[in-house]
């Protein structure tokens, strides 16, 4: 690929998933119903008589992807790997190649969405942008590329090129806000955890501080206080998705001042805040896929996660694509009813949470999707 420096990309084959620096994917999918370039292919085939018989088939070019995720890279458990789910699920569904891409920080971003747009070998029909930091750079690449097609999660672009995918991420911290509510309140143990039962404190972990990961902590806070509201709730942000060490420090601080579940919007640094609960013998609350699956080890003490299926934003844009059917300049929502955020157990805790709790976060879900519950998205607002 001669204008495309495939040296700055990550190498992502079926059955070998990522691996360092110094390739470039070529994952292909299923057949596609899309209308698409065809090639065509002759086969000579003999009969029992002897006979040659010639038949001529028809072969799709593949639609090709572009992905940049976030900040973070694959690996972590969480947010890219989410996505990366949605890519390899439509490659495996559709005719579809793609290529990764990981940027280590911001100002890399509009490098890589730039090299991905300007490219001609493959000429991709569709570049991923994964992550709300990425918003400003792409402003300014979807203008300097108008027919190239780009989507964002998390973020708005106004641009005709752009299909912007977000979240209702306040609806289903929410429900994690209900659940760690009614356990603080309560004598709870399981797993490598147990509640104290003399106070009733949760903890908020976040990220980079923002508009997106205010509306994780203001629906968190929200669920928490819809139960009692003299619970305390502490908040504390790393600056980083990319911070184990960050993470278990500010989760460490919680614990030790009484919290007994600490919810995390972090990415990788969420891994720090699983450690601290297991050093401390309290609990924790995964966010983008299910923690206690992708973060194995901590299972012991990840009472639940809340879901956001960012898999199934890459995977409609990508299936939208491939039918020619892509949407620029439009807006996707996916909040609880579009299941696009959701609360799930654990896999070893999640027996072990009483029924009443559940129940409380059943409730509130149903009465989120009724519209009795408004759930707020700015944390000064709770």
């Amino acid at each position: 690929m001669s204008d495309f420096d495939r040296r700055e990309f990550i190498k992502a084959t079926a059955g070998l998933g990522a691996v360092g620096l110094g390739g470039i994917a070529g994952c292909t999918g299923g057949p596609s119903d899309g209308d698409e370039d065809t090639t065509t292919s002759t086969t000579t085939t003999s009969d029992d008589s002897g006979t040659d018989t010639e038949t001529t088939t028809e072969q799709s070019d593949p639609t090709q992807i572009g992905m940049v995720y976030a900040t973070g890279g694959l690996g972590d458990g969480s947010f890219n790997d989410q996505a990366q789910q949605g890519i390899q699920q439509a490659a495996e569904d559709f005719n579809v190649e793609y290529d990764e891409t990981q940027p280590d920080d911001v100002p890399q971003f509009s490098n890589y969405q730039q090299q991905l747009a300007s490219s001609t070998d493959p000429d991709y029909d569709l570049v991923s942008c994964i992550g709300f930091l990425q918003a400003d750079a792409l402003s300014e690449t979807s203008e300097s590329y108008p027919d190239q097609n780009f989507q964002i999660v998390d973020s708005v672009v106004e641009a005709n090129n752009v299909g912007n995918y977000v979240f209702q991420e306040h609806e289903g911290s929410y429900l994690v806000g209900v659940l760690a509510a009614m356990l603080t309140s309560q004598s709870f143990e399981a797993g490598a955890g147990s509640t104290n039962p003399e106070a009733s404190t949760v903890g908020f972990v976040g990220g980079v501080e923002g508009a997106l990961i205010g509306k994780f902590e203001a629906g968190f806070k929200a669920g928490v206080q819809a139960v009692d509201e003299n619970i305390e709730v502490q908040t504390s942000y790393v600056g980083s998705f990319n911070d184990p060490s960050g993470g278990q420090e500010a989760a460490l601080a919680m614990y030790n001042d009484g919290a007994d579940v600490v919810y995390h919007a972090s990415g990788n640094t969420g891994t720090g805040v699983f450690q601290a609960a297991q050093e401390q013998g309290r609990f924790a609350i995964g966010v983008d896929r299910d923690q206690s699956v992708t973060k194995d080890s901590y299972q012991d003490v990840i009472l639940a996660s809340m879901v956001k299926r960012v898999d199934t934003a890459v995977y409609n844009a990508v299936e939208a694509t491939v039918n020619d059917e892509f949407e620029g300049g439009s807006t996707t929502t996916l909040g609880l009813e579009q299941d696009g955020v959701a609360c799930v157990y654990g896999q070893q805790l999640g027996s072990e949470i009483p029924e009443d709790s559940k129940t409380a976060v059943s409730d509130a879900r149903d009465g989120i999707i009724a519209g009795d519950i408004s759930v707020p998205q700015d944390p000064s607002n709770v």
